[in-house]
């Protein structure tokens, strides 16, 4: 095992307006809002949904490859380093720009996707 799944992080205009939509939909409550990002989370304190707002959000367009879907996956490890070895041999890649060496990195799958590897300092 590399990690467990921490968070799906939805691109969106408004983190703070999405967020009430989300937290009737899936019973959460928010654990933080700093704004550009609000974290909602289940009722045994876990985050499991994050906001993220994004300058100029264009929304998806079910099965408009033009317009594709905005969503990313926040996946908990211990250690960045390890974790980014065993990534990158599965077939991620670094996004560049993503060398971050404490809280988080950012890599793509091998057809695209973006995901995170994060550590509790990066949550």
């Amino acid at each position: 095992m590399i990690g467990h799944l921490y968070t799906v992080v939805i691109d969106c205009p408004d983190p703070d307006e999405l967020a009430g939509f989300y937290e009737k939909l899936l019973s959460l409550s928010r654990q933080a809002n700093t704004g550009d990002f609000v974290v909602l989370e289940n009722a045994a304190g876990v985050p499991v949904v994050v906001l993220q707002g994004v300058d100029d959000f264009r929304p998806p367009q079910w099965t408009d490859s033009a317009r594709p879907q905005q969503m990313h996956l926040d996946v908990m490890v211990t250690d960045l380093d390890t974790a980014e070895a065993q990534v990158l041999t599965l077939g991620a890649t670094l996004l560049e720009g993503s060398d971050k060496p404490i809280g988080y990195r950012v890599y793509e799958d091998p057809v695209g996707h973006p995901f995170c590897l994060i550590t509790p300092e990066g949550a």
